[in-house]
């Protein structure tokens, strides 16, 4: 079964590219609000892509907000079965100036496929689809039974299928998870995360005068908002990249000394990812920590945007009533986001500039995941990857937030495994985002083949 799933996947790779571009072009940005119909138009997209794949009891599950794609193929009893996630929404494509090549409009360059959400997921998501399809043409059957679940709002928290996991976990029942939305530690290197950051996404509000002021008449003697959250971001963390919110560090979790000496014998080299992957004079960050342990197993804080006041061209003179800051925190083993939430606000309160009001909100949040790798889907997964890729294949932790994940191993009470083909320069939520289209293809034959170990 497995040679001919294989070769019909080969047959047909042409094809499900040519699918893909298609569901690339729908601009399915989940952050905004009138965006809501392209989101709709990729869940049913999808949802039609599993059906000609299929797959039976296909249906979207409405949520607050927008709609999970479910389906399943539960034909094999007495064998395991597999959840599969992905999701089908994307972050907005700005700056647009920067794009080679428009972001909704795909476009194949030098083996890799350009487009907003190319690689963060629907490339990765489309692969799971494509691996289920080239198993049923054989056949119609699978070598064990399959569940999938595609949300349509991971980016911007997965709120919907949080609920949706804590109200039916019946319905998502499965003995893992097969996860596709992380990347490869490099090139043509078989490769399975197992751990990722959480994060809390906030804003803070600042307010002074109860109108916008002219700042010749007012300047001087107006709180200006801007400056005072200035001021605020600016004491939250100093020159050597240490956070200086009181307890912030308490929980963390460092990694074992097996973990670390295997990141040792990774082939990562320092100069090549601050020129080629990050593009900057120097690297910043945590003083005494090596870049793997910053951007893996330590927690951060980022500033996103600052929107308010006067942006357009030209000048005008104004001081803002009201100017706010979107922050957020990358977290790692043991930190919950509550208590990070909690100890950040009050840290934010006791700063507070004089002449404003600071109001701090939490938008989103996840926990933080380690997976165990002794389990015999993550087995599974690391010989399906080695049999293709024909090397060993290396665990790592990622240093992205995949919000479900967390909820998925306490509501579900099942492993999950992460198994992703995205490379470190695909530009996720930047600019020029990009899948190799060999990694594509790639992921659809490691799927097939992880499919087949777990029913063994």
């Amino acid at each position: 079964m497995m040679n001919e799933a294989i070769a019909y996947a080969k047959a047909n790779a042409d094809r499900f590219v040519d699918e893909l571009k298609a569901l690339l072009r729908i601009p399915s940005i989940s952050t905004t609000p009138e965006r809501a119909g392209d989101v709709r138009k990729a869940a049913e997209f999808v949802a039609e892509g599993l059906i000609a794949a299929g797959m039976e009891n296909v249906r979207l599950i409405e949520t607050p907000g927008h709609p999970l794609v479910y389906g399943d193929w539960m034909h094999v009893p007495g064998k395991p079965t597999v959840l599969c996630y992905g999701h089908y929404d994307v972050q907005p494509p700005d700056p647009l100036e920067e794009w080679k090549s428009p972001p909704f409009e795909p476009e194949v360059r030098d083996g890799n496929i350009y487009a907003r959400g190319a690689v963060d997921d629907k490339g990765q998501m489309w692969m799971h689809v494509k691996a289920l399809e080239s198993a049923l043409a054989d056949g119609g059957k699978l070598p064990i039974n399959i569940r999938v679940i595609v949300e349509g709002e991971e980016e911007i928290g997965g709120h919907g299928i949080e609920q949706f996991v804590r109200e039916h976990p019946e319905v998502l029942q499965a003995d893992a998870v097969l996860v596709s939305d992380t990347e490869m530690f490099a090139p043509d290197l078989p490769t399975l995360c197992v751990g990722l950051r959480g994060m809390i996404y906030t804003e803070i509000e600042a307010r002074g005068a109860m109108t916008d002021l002219h700042s010749g008449m007012y300047g001087g003697a107006a709180p200006n908002p801007f400056v005072a959250l200035a001021q605020v971001i600016a004491k939250l963390k100093d020159e050597n990249g240490h956070i200086a919110i009181p307890g912030f560090y308490d929980a963390v979790q460092p990694p074992s000394a097996d973990e670390m000496k295997a990141w040792a014998s990774l082939p990562f080299d320092e100069e090549h990812y601050r020129k080629t992957e990050v593009g900057s004079t120097e690297l910043t960050g945590e003083a005494g920590y090596s870049v793997i342990e910053r951007t893996w197993v330590r927690p951060t804080m980022d500033v996103h945007g600052m929107p308010g006041g006067f942006t357009g061209a030209g000048a005008k003179t104004v001081i803002p009533a009201k100017a706010t800051a979107k922050v957020s925190f990358r977290l790692v083993p043991d930190m919950t986001p509550e208590a990070t939430f909690a100890l950040y606000k009050d840290y934010v309160a006791s700063i507070c500039p004089k002449g404003v009001t600071l109001e701090v909100r939490l938008i989103h949040s996840g926990e933080a995941v380690v997976v165990s790798t002794d389990n015999d889907y993550i087995r599974a997964a690391s010989a399906a990857m080695k049999d293709v890729f024909g090397k060993e294949t290396v665990f790592v932790r990622g240093g992205a937030s995949i919000p479900i994940v967390g909820e998925f191993e306490r509501g579900l009470k099942c492993p999950v495994v992460l198994m992703g083909f995205g490379l470190p320069d695909d530009n996720l939520h930047a600019p020029n985002e990009k899948f190799h289209l060999a990694n594509f293809h790639r992921g659809i034959e490691s799927i097939l083949r992880f499919f087949e170990k777990v029913s063994e």
